[in-house]
């Protein structure tokens, strides 16, 4: 039974060849090792080329060295059965293989004296001499803690704060001119009449198109037309509010 010095390893080996994989103890991060080819494996393929080369000799000549050859291709097949299988040669090379494996890998490990673990150069605190679990490095110790603070601190900001309260609505806006939806741009999408708000010219508070009153102070918001005025003195017709007769200069109001 192959034993490694990692709690965790990975055999690649195959028939033709061994490779091995160790873990180390903490991130998993993996060291593989050379990959070593297998004599047995060597051997085996040797026999069956001898075999194939046989066959060949055996079907050009025919007769009693097609005889000779069939004798020695019954030996060459068993003989190559043997290698292909993982015979007990094969066994033996790869145990071997595993413990030149294990001693390649081992420089590249430290043993942590604190909890017996096998770890990598990004596990291993140098300073300490102890694996980064029982002694993790300061510096990224302090940066783990501000970030769980930080997390911490804005999970408890959110928690508290409100966004918005109310109810969501969804209205319908009536175009003051045709009466139909108008939809939700700044002209009415059925009649384009302007659905911009105007301000009352009184307190400023905005008023939608086609209302008479404004909806904070009462006011008007459309004042009544002046009719035109004719002078007293020589008749002459003048505009609405005009004070003086454009005519002959008599006062009008």
């Amino acid at each position: 039974m192959l034993t490694s010095f990692t709690r965790n390893y990975k055999d690649n080996s195959t028939e033709a060849g061994f490779q091995f994989t160790f873990f180390c103890d903490l991130c998993q991060d993996g060291y593989r090792s050379s990959f070593i080819e297998s004599e047995t494996y060597k051997r085996g393929r040797i026999f069956h080329w001898i075999l194939q080369i046989l066959r060949a000799i055996g079907g050009f000549w025919g007769g009693r060295w097609n005889r000779f050859t069939r004798g020695a291709t019954s030996v060459g097949e068993m003989l190559s059965e043997r290698f292909e299988e993982r015979s007990p040669e094969w066994q033996k090379e790869h145990e071997q293989a595993f413990e030149r494996a294990k001693n390649e890998a081992l420089p590249h490990f430290h043993r942590c004296p604190g909890d017996s673990k096998y770890v990598c150069d990004q596990c291993w605190n140098e300073e300490e001499g102890l694996c980064t679990k029982c002694a993790p490095r300061q510096n990224i110790l302090v940066a783990q803690t501000r970030a769980k603070a930080l997390e911490r601190n804005i999970k408890e900001a959110g928690r508290r704060a409100t966004v918005w309260e109310g109810r969501i609505e969804s209205q319908t806006t009536i175009c003051p001119q045709c009466g139909k939806p108008a939809g939700g741009g700044k002209f009415c999408n059925n009649c384009g009449f302007s659905l911009a708000l105007r301000p009352c010219p009184r307190c400023q508070t905005p008023n939608a198109q086609g209302v008479r009153f404004c909806n904070n102070c009462g006011s008007p918001l459309e004042a009544p037309a002046k009719e035109a005025r004719d002078c007293p003195q020589c008749g002459a017709a003048n505009g609405p509010g005009t004070k003086f007769c454009g005519s002959c200069g008599q006062k009008l109001a």
